[in-house]
């Protein structure tokens, strides 16, 4: 059984991983929001690409979901010391990802050739793909005024009031290498839209041209995993940002922001009952453990092989 996720963030990675320990990591192909993406210190960052990488290496941070293990601090105290910003933190072992990835993007090398890479290097069996390797970034308007993402989300820990979310770049970019291939292939058995942030992780993806269609057009069934528990956003300003954009906090506002994308969503078995306009099922999506995530990602498959 091959599947695609659509994954961004602590949640999706929590997914992937639940992904991969059912099925095999060579089963499995994660498209990756790359709108997150930026240049601190003069090192390229890619936050969701590397939250999936420690998490299907078993290098992450288990208690924070995201960051590495045993991580130490030497370089930000340094920089500290220096008078450098510091509110973007940069582990030491977190370095060696930004140093070696800037190091090949100058020298020319495609990102998604450079995640396979360090994939292969830590024994990762998933395919991990950039969703472009274009550069495409978050932007929120907000009562501060315009803030990239990493600014809004770290910086700022999401206080402002956001009153809209734009991709700058996404008109012009392309889909990275594999990205539609992966969507089309007609071995995929089932699309999965992982509970990341709707609007933060997976509508970046959903902009890049190409991306949508293909998912409309795709012959596996795509279900979505609701970001919500209970009416509530497990970790992140989802609830924060339905609420501001004039959104009910719902699972209903959130199927009917996928739209057409969608032919199924798996929803928490706490929230209120829900009418949607596509096919629904109900599990415990909590993901404490590596059997909960195990038992999300079942579910999920589950429910795409009642619409395929």
């Amino acid at each position: 059984m091959r599947v695609t996720v659509l994954t961004g963030g602590v949640g999706g990675a929590k997914l992937a991983l639940g992904l991969t320990s059912l099925l095999g990591g060579e089963q499995v192909t994660a498209i990756v929001n790359t709108g997150d993406d930026f240049t601190h210190l003069g090192l390229a960052v890619s936050p969701d690409i590397d939250t999936l990488l420690y998490t299907l290496s078993g290098k992450a941070n288990a208690a924070q979901g995201w960051g590495r293990e045993g991580e130490s601090w030497n370089f930000m105290a340094a920089v500290r010391s220096l008078g450098g910003e510091d509110w973007f933190q940069l582990g030491d072992g977190d370095l060696a990802l930004h140093v070696l990835r800037s190091a090949r993007l100058r020298a020319g090398d495609g990102l998604g050739a450079i995640i396979a890479d360090f994939a292969a290097a830590w024994e990762i069996e998933a395919a991990i793909l950039p969703m472009s390797e274009d550069p495409v970034r978050t932007m929120l308007v907000t009562d501060e005024g315009e803030l990239d993402f990493q600014h809004y989300f770290v910086a700022r820990r999401c206080q402002p009031l956001v009153h809209r979310i734009a991709f700058a770049g996404a008109a012009q970019a392309r889909p990275g290498p594999g990205v539609l291939e992966a969507i089309g292939d007609t071995e995929t058995s089932a699309i999965l839209i992982a509970p990341s942030n709707p609007f933060l992780s997976v509508d970046p993806i959903l902009a890049v041209p190409g991306i949508r269609d293909a998912l409309q057009s795709a012959a596996a069934p795509v279900v979505a995993v609701s970001p919500l528990v209970g009416g509530q956003a497990v970790k992140g300003p989802t609830a924060k940002l339905m609420a501001e954009l004039g959104l009910e906090v719902t699972v209903e506002a959130v199927a009917r922001h996928y739209g057409d994308v969608i032919d199924g969503m798996l929803v928490d078995e706490r929230d209120p009952p829900a009418e949607l306009a596509v096919a629904s099922a109900r599990a415990d999506t909590m993901m404490r453990t590596l059997d909960d995530r195990i038992r999300v990602a079942q579910a999920a498959l589950d429910l795409a092989a009642t619409v395929r």
